[in-house]
């Protein structure tokens, strides 16, 4: 049945992930959804039955005249919300909107805009649906930008972080065998990766530097965010509102001093490491050999990278 949209800028295109969470999403999302609208939110509601389900029907919804979407899951579903917008959302002057209702296993992109994180963060969600209405009423919103992935077979866009080497891996064991214990999922999925640690080389080239940079190393990252995982801080100076790609590499630590390290990817002094470097950049180039895996916002896909970038304030998130 074809989407009917309003002129109503208040009126959203909420999509749910019912296997968000660990299927926590799909039990709890009803009732999410009831109080909104008894609290006057005017929505209209698509569930997910699959991976990919997502970008097809926010495509046709934005397509159809929609400009604020409601995403009720975790990163991976923002992901793929972002992944139907995008690139049609670049052709158009107005930004499109999202909500974000946290019921996924980290959702850490939200966690950048509330006053904490950990216990605080989690006791926030009890009063998120309120906040979320407040931020509609009073069309408060923050632009945000988007990070644009140039792969051999095509384009990805993600607001939270790409990831290469020992996170990616963690984020593929996790998402195997740990993905519904949520937070603790990752911590678990860190150890599982420590008795099989790899030091690699991925050559990339930032922004004008005369040279490729291909030294090993325990991982690179390209941050829009600060957190991943839920609480691990792994950009703690990203900004997402700054045009700007948080660009954290790791050198080549051994087992022994990544587990002695390992407490500070949550509290962000990891980048004071003597092997950890840091800078804001604008734009990447990979030299790959081919495809490897990478994890992009919480889902793991196997890609040949070939460029990065940054769309600014190309999004308006709700906060």
């Amino acid at each position: 049945m074809a989407l009917t949209p309003t002129s109503d800028r208040d009126r959203f295109f909420a999509v749910v992930n019912p296997a968000a969470g660990g299927g926590r999403c799909g039990k709890r999302a009803a009732r999410v959804l009831a109080e909104l609208r008894a609290r006057g939110l005017l929505m209209d509601v698509v569930w997910t039955h699959r991976p990919g389900d997502a970008p097809l029907r926010v495509r046709a919804a934005y397509r159809e005249g929609y400009r604020s979407f409601l995403v009720v899951g975790g990163d991976g579903t923002t992901f793929e919300v972002l992944n139907g917008l995008f690139p049609d959302a670049e052709r158009e002057d107005e930004r499109p909107r999202l909500a974000l209702l946290p019921l996924g296993t980290g959702n850490s992109f939200l966690r950048d805009f509330l006053p904490a994180s950990g216990e605080a963060a989690r006791a926030e969600f009890e009063t998120g649906l309120q906040r979320l209405l407040d931020a509609v009423r009073a069309h408060r919103a923050r632009a945000c930008d988007v990070l644009r992935l140039v792969h051999r077979e095509g384009v990805l866009y993600f607001l939270n972080l790409l990831s290469l080497g020992f996170p990616a891996d963690v984020a593929m064991v996790t998402n195997r065998w740990f993905k519904p214990l949520g937070e603790l999922g990752y911590v678990l999925g860190v150890f599982a990766c420590l008795l099989r640690l790899k030091r690699r080389t991925f050559p990339v080239r930032v922004d004008d530097a005369p040279e490729t940079d291909a030294r090993r190393c325990l991982f690179l990252t390209f941050s829009n965010s600060k957190f991943t995982g839920g609480r691990m801080l792994i950009a703690p100076q990203a900004d997402p509102c700054d045009g700007l790609i948080e660009y954290v590499r790791w050198g080549p630590i051994g087992r022994l001093g990544l587990v002695r390290n390992l407490p500070r990817l949550f509290d962000g002094s990891h980048v004071a490491h003597p092997l950890c470097e840091r800078r804001a950049v604008r734009q990447i180039e990979f030299f790959l050999e081919g495809p490897v895996p990478i994890m992009i916002d919480g889902e793991v896909l196997r890609v040949q990278c070939e460029r990065l970038d940054v769309l600014p304030a190309a999004v308006e998130v709700m906060v």
